[in-house]
């Protein structure tokens, strides 16, 4: 079998870590609602998901938060504390160098949102150096489900195993899986880089 002729990489828990619990506290020293009801918050309420989605803008989104919150700081100090939560995963950001000096095309494919990107692009020049994005909020659509992934073979082109597929999330490969890309569940960037070796990308 050839190489893959392109490789698409999850954002978070692969090429940056990310803990919530981080936002929480910071909103929380600002807010009427403790830093663990605000994490609960975040991670259970429907919000996020709207968010991420495109549903809801950053201001409907942040009107939101504040009011169940009791966040009494402007909408500049809540995207910080809000987006301020990654760290990158330098292993994984080193192997994504090394393929683009291969010359392999690279690709985002996160189901994220709009404060998050903006953070991630400001802060890590990497982030900057793919082909394309392909984000859930720009797009109505998060992974699993199979339109998002539509728009990933759109925008590079290329569909079932000349696509290299990097995600943490089983449910995530198995969608992948299923198109018949390359997917891999990325564990450690150890096993991850081995995956890009035994697909001919590396040596």
């Amino acid at each position: 079998m050839a190489p893959p002729e392109a490789v698409v990489f999850d954002l978070g828990k692969v090429l940056v870590d990310f803990d919530y619990s981080i936002a929480a506290r910071r909103i929380a020293a600002r807010a009427e609602m403790g830093a663990p009801d605000i994490q609960a918050f975040i991670d259970h309420s429907p919000l996020l998901f709207h968010f991420e989605t495109g549903r809801m803008t950053r201001d409907e989104f942040f009107a939101e938060v504040r009011s169940a919150t009791g966040f009494q700081g402007t909408i500049q100090e809540f995207a910080e504390f809000f987006s301020d939560i990654f760290t990158p995963i330098e292993p994984m950001v080193r192997l994504h160098s090394e393929l683009r000096r291969a010359g392999i095309p690279t690709f985002i494919f996160s189901n994220t949102n709009e404060l998050a990107v903006g953070h991630i692009r400001s802060r890590f020049p990497f982030f900057r150096d793919f082909d394309g994005y392909i984000l859930s909020y720009e797009h109505g659509s998060m992974k699993p489900d199979d339109p998002l992934y539509d728009v990933v073979e759109a925008k590079t082109g290329r569909r079932g195993p000349a696509l290299l597929y990097f995600d943490d999330r089983p449910e995530n490969v198995q969608t992948g899986s299923r198109r018949a890309w390359r997917a891999v569940q990325h564990i450690s960037p150890d096993e991850s880089r081995k995956a890009a070796q035994h697909a001919g990308l590396l040596k």
